[in-house]
């Protein structure tokens, strides 16, 4: 019910500021959307999360490692002494749903302040083709780390989740989390292991010289190692987050054409 206006408000008036008052509430989601900064990232973690060809990318490079993998062990004396290194969040596990939370509150998710109760409580699914490949490398009696960068003081739920998915080889002497740089970890590995593959989706997955460096010079390393890549690296794709979501983009200079087909 309405009260009968006062102050010199005439019902003519009211009536008006009425029929505004819903144009004003069609504009909100815009203007929230225009205040979202993380809101960029939308197309991106659809992508990731959503796309088909994603999951075509993710079981190629699977399918990639297991050729190499079995070539690998056919060449060695002792596959016992051979290795795996694995990265696990956007390699084995999609944490996809995670972002995609943080995304709808307009959160800045790669600010990572969410990370740590999504590690203790969070349920990541399975990256396609991870683990047919992890108990394949299993049979075969290949060693097989998991190098993360997620808190080793939570080692704890992390080794939980990965056993509760179901994968091999999973124990606290097998997941290295945080602390050294993963440089040293893969060199704890290869101090009694051959590593004859390295999966990531993070370029500092497979060489130090990735790790804090300027983008230009990681696009330089990247190819002057094109050989690795396919061969004893397998790279994931990973359009959620990394060190290129705030590169400029490159555009055409030419004025804009409006020709529809």
């Amino acid at each position: 019910m309405i009260d009968k206006p006062t102050n010199g408000l005439t019902w003519l008036s009211l009536a008006v500021s009425l029929l505004t008052i819903p144009a004003a509430f069609a504009d909100a989601p815009a203007q929230a959307k225009a205040d979202c900064a993380v809101a960029e990232f939308t197309m991106g973690l659809r992508f990731q999360q959503q796309s088909a060809e994603i999951q075509a990318l993710q079981l190629q490079a699977y399918n990639i490692a297991t050729l190499k993998l079995d070539a690998a062990v056919a060449a060695a004396k002792d596959p016992a002494k051979l290795a795996i290194v694995t990265d696990l969040d956007e390699t084995v596990i999609d944490n996809s749903a995670l972002l995609a939370r943080d995304l709808a509150n307009c959160h800045t998710y790669d600010a990572w302040d969410t990370w740590l109760p999504w590690e203790r409580a969070g349920t990541p699914t399975l990256i396609p083709g991870a683990k047919k490949f992890l108990e394949h490398a299993d049979s075969l009696g290949v060693t097989i780390r998991y190098v993360s960068d997620r808190a080793d003081e939570q080692k704890s739920y992390t080794v939980a989740t990965l056993s509760k998915l179901g994968l091999p080889q999973v124990s606290a002497e097998s997941v290295l989390l945080l602390g050294p740089p993963k440089v040293e970890r893969r060199a704890i590995v290869s101090a009694d292991h051959q590593i004859v593959l390295l999966l990531g989706d993070t370029l500092h997955d497979f060489d130090g010289r990735f790790r804090k460096t300027p983008l230009a010079e990681q696009r330089a390393t990247v190819a002057a190692e094109a050989d690795k890549w396919g061969a004893d690296w397998i790279v994931f794709p990973n359009a959620g987050y990394g060190t290129w979501s705030n590169a400029p983009l490159k555009a055409w200079k030419a004025e804009t054409v409006i020709e529809p087909w």
